[in-house]
């Protein structure tokens, strides 16, 4: 019997002797693909090259792709533990052409692989096979059915459906065409209905697709019409798990082995006994709960390793619904602390062969997860003592508008109120449900327009666009006012004093954009003398048009020639910084992983902020690594190059450059390139080599909201300012140290800390000889406090601000002096009460030292035990001491009656 690994490996090694190339997995992050959510077939990270926009050196291709279907369009998540068959990680094996084999192909070579001996062996009696009908105006594929029909299929296992069967389409646009599947008959003990003589095409569970053979001819565009590819081509995709089940002769893909494991673990985490009756019962909540947590541990692994992290949007928020339904189920099976993390490793270990990435994140994948397991374990505790309180008071209905409220505020999957409602017999209002969820979004979208931008100033929208000259220069002459705005209205002139902003026909000056702030400078009159107007800053009010904000100086008129002349000190200090952020870019990768990405930055003269994501704090070591490796690079003096007018493909395919989240990107982009150690789009203004940056300085790290982390830095002139002042604090140091020995200021603090830490210590003790001193000379007085209580001696003391340890070494002193006896001593100190009981070995049996000190506690607001002969307490209530000591000798009476 082949293992899952074998089945991947024979699959790809079969195509590979047939000519193609073995492509590795792309991201489940698509690249460059705005249209997915998540990579969810094989032939996504060849999209492009069916489109006829991309080329590579190969024409024929296979792969085993990892791909997620849990969101948008393919949603499984729901079904997913429920059903034999659906999951939301799964792989995808399959060969591709482009533009190379086509049909007659493609169907011998799947037919060869799925029955020969020498490759799967599988039944050609347990086969079936399927064809396009023709529909929509596209005709039927007679073609395909005739290949069958002479690879020895015989016309009653080739049957003829539709488009929603048999036309393939990864989303509303891109890649489709007509399609072929092979069905395994998987036989009447794999029906959920219990049929035991349905034929082919019931979907009762029982005839399995295992094989799509896609037939690339269209580019479906945005308003639906099917355009011919450049080149007809091939795209398949065999499910893993389906072919698994099938060569291992399982009904349920998780009864093979890339689940069992998994499940095995996942009942070990859980505390869950893996009966083979729970096993069998595919609906038995805890065998389905253990499904569960088995195919999204593989989910959630793989899509934190490659970069996504939980949050309330996007892939982030179908990433957390994946990890909450994991965790909710873990619930269920009396699983409250953290495990899912765990599970981690039992991914990476089961599945590192064919994706060797996996040894590498593990351990990242897993504190993220743990991570994420904390904070909604906080939330469900919450939200499901809310729901406790509103089962108590159902009656006989939950509504359907407080459960919204869980689930809204807290967190509490529906699946999770449902079963909870269920459990006691209560009906869970789904209609009322439903409205609510209906509500809030009508809600969301009312917000979401009342945030949405105004309109631009109707004075900007008929302007030309001004033509930057910024990357070249820093002053630009004979520039034209071509308008200007006052107080939000156009105007023809500004008088001195006057602020407004002025439009130029060409400027030198840099428009705040992608975190740079704006350049600052001057206007100057055509004779290249007078100053007309200070700029303080220049943004884009709409595409294309630079707004300088000004103040006049001089009279200002629409028409004027000005110079335009950039602050060059201030355009210097933002390029070091601007580049610096690349540099820190690309070293928070390298050191912390390359899940990191820019979420945010701001890119001034005197500073810089980069925001990134990543879900815990950086390290001082690592912030340390990344300081010295970046800082390298400038010492290198590597040239920035800047490539202009690059396809946007190109940028991605060839240069590698990352496109940053959140940026729009034009047809074509500018690349940033320093070097093999950084490579990004970007349209800012930078250094022309590394070295012109001086030197970068990390300030700080923190946290700006889950799962995004930021670093403050300087450079140039700012981390020169920085090094001056602390070589002033060093100044500082130096002079409270008094050793000549002291080979550097840090080496003189600490050995200034440490002299001052051992006079600390030695104050302490002398402190405490002198407090254990006062305490024994009580000794002798103590004698007064003694009683006999029913022929036992009962001494009860009170010594303040003594530690617990010197309080043990007393009434040891205190024992030995009594001979035979009971001691209680107390002590206050800082607002608490400390309480010890010693009772002597010959009376134990009579008096306990724990049930002594218990009514004692009580007295003074608190509790405590130990063993027969001592036992400690503590308390919140000095002022109530003397009182519970006075009462030792009753407590002690009643013991001994």
């Amino acid at each position: 019997m082949l293992t899952g690994s074998q089945i991947r490996r024979r699959f790809l090694d079969y195509f590979v002797q047939h000519g193609h190339k073995e492509v590795h997995s792309s991201s489940l992050v698509p690249a460059n693909d705005p249209t997915l959510l998540f990579t969810n077939a094989g032939m996504n990270q060849f999209k492009d090259v069916f489109l006829g926009l991309e080329k590579r050196e190969y024409s024929r291709a296979t792969s085993s792709q990892k791909c997620v279907r849990a969101g948008g369009k393919h949603n499984d998540l729901e079904n997913v533990g429920f059903t034999n068959r659906h999951h939301t990680f799964f792989e995808m094996l399959g060969n591709f052409s482009f533009g190379d084999y086509f049909k007659k192909d493609a169907i011998a070579y799947a037919w060869e692989l799925i029955t020969s001996e020498k490759w799967f062996g599988i039944p050609k009696d347990k086969l079936f096979v399927t064809i396009f009908k023709g529909e929509g105006g596209v005709p039927r594929d007679s073609e395909a059915y005739d290949l069958w029909f002479a690879e020895g299929v015989s016309k009653e296992r080739i049957f003829e459906f539709g488009t929603k069967d048999n036309f393939w389409q990864m989303g509303d646009t891109g890649p489709c065409g007509p399609c072929s599947e092979i069905h395994y008959d998987m036989g009447s003990a794999a029906s959920d209905q219990g049929h035991t003589d349905c034929k082919f095409g019931c979907e009762c569970g029982r005839y399995v697709e295992i094989w799509n053979l896609v037939f690339m001819q269209f580019d479906r565009d945005g308003t639906g019409k099917l355009n011919p590819l450049p080149k007809p081509s091939i795209d398949t995709g065999a499910g893993l798990e389906r072919l698994a089940a099938v060569l291992q002769g399982k009904i349920s893909n998780y009864e093979t082995d890339l689940f069992v494991p998994l499940i095995k673990r996942a009942a070990e985490l859980t505390g869950t006994s893996l009966t083979k009756e729970l096993q069998k019962e595919a609906h038995a909540k805890s065998a389905a709960s253990l499904r569960v947590i088995a195919d999204h541990s593989r989910a959630s692994t793989f899509l934190i390793s490659d970069g996504v992290l939980p949050s309330n949007e996007g892939r982030g928020y179908v990433l957390r619904k994946i990890i909450r339904r994991a965790i909710t189920h873990g619930r269920l099976l009396g699983q409250t602390k953290p495990f899912l993390h765990e599970m981690v490793f039992s991914v990476r270990d089961l599945m590192q062969d064919a994706y060797p990435e996996l040894k590498d994140t593990a351990e990242r994948v897993s504190k993220a997860m743990h991570s994420e397991e904390t904070r909604f374990a906080h939330t469900l505790d919450v939200g499901l003592t809310k729901l406790e309180e509103l089962l108590n008071q159902a009656g006989g209905q939950l509504s359907g508008e407080d459960a919204f409220k869980l689930y809204d505020t807290f967190g509490m999957p529906i699946d999770f109120m449902q079963d909870a409602a269920r459990d006691r017999g209560i009906h869970f209002d789904q209609r009322g449900f439903d409205v609510a969820m209906t509500a809030q979004r009508e809600r969301a979208r009312a917000s979401w327009k009342g945030a949405a931008k105004q309109t631009a100033n109707p004075a900007y929208q008929q302007l030309p666009k001004s033509d930057f000259e910024g990357y070249h220069q820093t002053r630009s002459e004979n520039c034209e006012v071509l308008a200007i705005i006052s107080k939000g209205q156009g105007a023809q002139e500004l008088k001195p004093g006057e602020e407004g902003e002025v439009i130029l026909d060409h400027t030198p000056f840099y428009a705040e954009s992608g975190g740079q702030v704006g350049d600052r400078g001057w206007l100057y009159s055509d004779d290249h003398n007078t100053l007309v107007a200070e700029v303080k800053g220049c943004y884009s009010p709409i595409q294309g048009v630079r707004a300088h904000q000004v103040i006049a100086k001089q009279p200002i008129r629409v028409g004027d020639k000005v110079d335009a002349v950039v602050n060059t000190d201030i355009r210097q200090s933002t390029m070091r910084n601007h580049t610096a952020t690349h540099l820190l870019h690309a070293g928070l990768r390298e050191v912390l992983g390359k899940h990191v990405k820019q979420a945010g930055s701001l890119v001034a003269p005197n500073h810089l902020r980069f925001d990134f994501s990543h879900f815990t704090g950086v390290q001082d070591e690592e912030l340390q690594d990344i300081e010295d490796l970046i800082n390298k690079e400038v010492l290198r003096n590597e040239k920035v190059e800047v490539i202009e007018n690059v396809p946007i493909d190109a940028a991605i395919n060839e240069y590698k450059a990352m496109a940053l989240f959140g940026e729009k990107y034009g047809d074509r982009v500018r690349v940033i390139k320093i070097g093999d150690f950084s490579t990004e789009l970007c349209g800012g203004t930078h250094t022309g080599a590394t070295g012109e940056i001086g030197l970068i300085k990390v300030l700080k790290e923190g946290s700006v909201s889950s799962g995004v982390r930021r670093i403050e830095a300087v450079t140039g002139e700012g981390s020169l300012h920085h090094f001056q002042e602390d070589h002033r604090l060093e100044g500082v140091v130096a002079g409270l140290a008094s050793r000549a020995e002291a080979v550097s200021p840090a080496a003189a603090l600490k050995l200034e800390i440490d002299k001052r830490d051992a006079e600390i210590k030695r104050l302490q003790r002398e402190l405490d000889q002198s407090r254990m001193k006062s305490a024994s000379s009580t000794v002798s007085s103590a004698n007064e406090n003694v009683r006999d209580i029913r022929g036992v001696k009962v001494l009860a003391h009170r010594v303040d601000n003594l530690e617990r340890a010197q309080m043990r070494t007393l009434v040891d002193q205190l024992r030995d002096k009594l001979g035979s006896g009971v001691v209680v001593l107390g002590s206050a100190s800082d607002g608490r009460v400390a309480l010890i009981v010693g009772v002597t070995k010959d009376l134990t049996s009579r008096v306990q030292a724990g049930k002594v000190i218990g009514p004692v506690a009580q007295k003074v607001g608190g509790s405590g035990g130990g063993r027969p002969d001592m036992a400690e307490a503590g308390g919140k209530n000095p002022e109530a001491l003397d009182a519970a000591l006075a009462g030792v000798y009753d407590v002690v009476a009643e013991l001994l009656k």
